[in-house]
């Protein structure tokens, strides 16, 4: 019997063995094939990003044609430039070009006397001159048509200055928005951006991770937790629009008094009108929750039992184990889930303008009952206007939200980083 038994293994190698033979090059031809195929699928995604990167580039540097409303020429009897006048005289000139309630506007901030010519040159420019952008050309157009750019400028528009600029440079950055492309920044946008985060991770990853360890570590296998597990699971893939018009309905509406600071004696808070950035960030922290929870249940159930069998047989509790043990050991896969997050709610747009973003605000956010924009809601609105230098410094601000985005999920993947050595 025993004899038959090895004679029957001994037949079923044999036949796997020719069988393995016989379809080892047709195994090996699929997979060089789908090799290939992802050798493809990166290049190609390379290849778009790098086509959407010099698309950006290329409308963010090139010449512009600027005309002068006023010429400077003419503020002057002799035509002095104004790096050449006298403080006096530069006061002089804005009193006789400027109307008395501009002038006003300009003491309240502060009086004439106490800036400087650098400061006085600059209001002069911007609100005497007035310069004008008539033509844009892109950085494609600026390096290889510039002899049809020269013959353009001296055909159709013979007064006004060529200049070759780039759109993203420090005044871009340290600016307030603008109606004027010329002087418009992103400063205010910026600082709106950096309080939603704040606000969005500050709610959302503390309740994420608790929901998290509750459904993985505590919750029964009953019909209850199932239902909130699938409920979580479809809220990740809900449109972002939609909770939206949840934060519009809940913390705008409902919550107006808490959300627009009346319950705590903001100033010029309106009790009826909760468009904050403490609206906008409790909106953007229950759009990544689900995320946060789904991923954090992912890598609390990545650890092995043993370890929590370990931490139980030395007498430790249920929370120390989850404590001590459990979430250090996760920690990892819970910071790559926040950092996605983090990501997708720094870019969405359509969430914030129902919640009441502004599209067009000067003055810096100074707490989370402030009025707000943010950097996606400035790029749409830039975006959407038919002017070219418009366009032009949206592609500037996506270049500030690519790096701003890179330098925070740099800086929490560092943490993260950090926290995988600490506890392997």
């Amino acid at each position: 019997m025993s004899s038959i038994n090895s004679f029957r293994e001994q037949r079923k190698k044999e036949k796997e063995k020719e069988f393995s033979s016989n379809n080892l090059p047709k195994r090996h031809l699929i997979g060089r094939i789908w090799r290939y195929i992802y050798t493809l699928s990166t290049f190609f995604g390379i290849l778009i990003l790098a086509v959407l990167l010099l698309d950006i580039v290329n409308d963010s540097f090139g010449y512009i044609a600027i005309s002068e409303k006023v010429p400077v020429a003419t503020l002057s009897a002799d035509g002095t430039p104004l790096e050449m006048m006298p403080k006096s005289q530069l006061i002089s000139i804005l009193k006789e070009h400027l109307s008395k309630n501009r002038i006003k506007t300009l003491e309240k901030a502060k009086p004439l006397d106490e800036l400087t010519e650098e400061e006085l040159i600059a209001i002069i420019i911007e609100d005497v001159v007035q310069l004008q952008i008539e033509k844009v050309w892109g950085l494609y157009d600026s390096i290889f048509r510039k002899d049809e750019i020269n013959a353009f400028m001296a055909q159709e528009l013979p007064e006004a200055t060529l200049t070759f600029t780039h759109w993203l440079d420090r005044a871009f950055i340290t600016s307030p928005q603008s109606s004027s492309a010329l002087y418009a920044g992103v400063r205010t946008a910026i600082m709106g951006s950096l309080y939603v985060i704040f606000i969005t991770v500050a709610v959302a990853f503390p309740i994420g991770i608790g929901a998290a360890i509750y459904l993985q570590e505590y919750a029964t296998d009953n019909w209850i937790n199932q239902v909130i597990e699938t409920n979580i699971n479809n809220l990740a893939g809900v449109p972002s629009i939609i909770y939206g018009m949840l934060g519009l309905a809940i913390f705008v509406r409902v919550m107006a008094p808490l959300t627009s600071g009346a319950l705590f004696g903001y100033p010029s808070a309106d009790p009826n009108n909760g468009r904050t950035i403490l609206s906008a960030g409790l909106t953007m922290s229950l759009l990544i929750l689900p995320v946060i929870i789904i991923n954090a249940q992912e890598a609390i159930k990545a650890v092995p039992n043993s370890l929590r069998e370990a931490a139980f047989g030395v007498g430790a509790t249920k929370w120390q184990t989850v404590w001590n043990h459990v979430i250090p050991n996760a920690m990892s896969g819970i910071l790559t889930g926040t950092i996605l997050s983090i990501s997708r709610a720094f870019g969405e747009t359509a969430p914030l303008i129902i919640v009441g973003a502004t599209t067009y605000i000067t003055f810096d956010p100074d707490g989370v009952f402030s009025k707000f924009t943010s950097l996606p809601v400035q790029i749409y609105q830039w975006a959407a206007r038919p002017q070219d230098e418009f366009r032009s410094i949206a592609a500037a601000a996506i270049i500030v939200l690519m790096v701003l985005l890179l330098a925070l999920n740099t800086t929490a993947i560092l943490l993260r980083n950090r926290f995988s050595r600490r506890y392997q």
